[in-house]
């Protein structure tokens, strides 16, 4: 088995912890107001109790013209440092509404290059397939 080059600290101290990530099968799709910021067939799903799941799209699938970088990040010990991006079209209630781990800690490789919505903040729809 390969050596981990960067393990997350998080399951080295709770190696119970459960975060699991799956292929949704349908069509997630991202707007704020009517505008589509991003729609894909390509989601995963991420779940990690208590927080609720969260739909992680691939980066090719979302309209970075419509988002601005901000420099906010948060940190995670299972997961990494997440950046963020605003929604411009979606005004002060679009501030960071999207996350995503650029460069996420061994065990997350699967939502490398994917970002997630806060439902909060944009309207995130799932349509199963």
């Amino acid at each position: 088995m390969d050596k981990i080059a960067n393990p997350a600290p998080g399951f080295q101290r709770n190696p119970d912890k459960i975060i699991t990530i799956e292929p949704y099968v349908g069509t997630v799709t991202v707007r704020a107001g009517g505008t589509v910021i991003a729609s894909s067939t390509k989601a995963k799903v991420l779940t990690e109790a208590p927080y609720p799941a969260a739909f992680y799209i691939p980066f090719a699938d979302i309209d970075f013209g419509k988002l601005s970088a901000t420099e906010h990040s948060t940190h995670c010990p299972y997961k990494g440092d997440a950046s963020y991006w605003s929604v411009l079209l979606a005004g002060e209630t679009g501030q960071n509404a999207m996350w995503a781990y650029e460069r996420p800690f061994d065990e997350m490789t699967e939502i490398r290059d994917h970002g997630a919505f806060y439902a909060s903040k944009v309207t995130v729809e799932a349509t199963p397939a």
